[in-house]
């Protein structure tokens, strides 16, 4: 049985840093990927950055890119997504998916609230 549950986030002020954390199990080693969404009311939940299994490719969107860095554990089994230099639009639920290469098995995290205010 595949699981992903998130842990972190938090408020934080604008130029402040939080940290976003992904466990998952249920996936043999690492062959899944993992990606971070954010969505806030009124719009469609979007991506943020993504890793693939042997983190030999990431992606960031232009709205976080060289702010936010992503990586992951694989003797944790444990994605992070460090968030610095944070800004009022980073106000978000974020979302923590994993996705398998075999198989099709998708999963999303139970979402953690992430609040940027001075």
């Amino acid at each position: 049985q595949v699981q992903v549950v998130q842990s972190g986030g938090g408020l934080a002020q604008p130029g402040g840093s939080l940290l976003l954390s992904c466990k998952i199990s249920g996936f043999p080693y690492d062959r899944y990927a993992v990606g971070w969404f954010r969505q806030v009311p009124g719009k469609e939940r979007e991506a943020v950055s993504c890793i693939s299994g042997l983190a030999e490719e990431k992606y960031y969107s232009a709205s976080v890119q060289g702010r936010f860095t992503i990586s992951r554990d694989s003797r944790r089994n444990t994605v992070s997504l460090q968030m610095d230099s944070l800004e009022h639009d980073d106000t978000g639920d974020y979302f923590c998916y994993a996705e398998g290469y075999v198989g099709g098995v998708r999963r999303w995290g139970q979402g953690i609230q992430v609040t940027v205010s001075s």
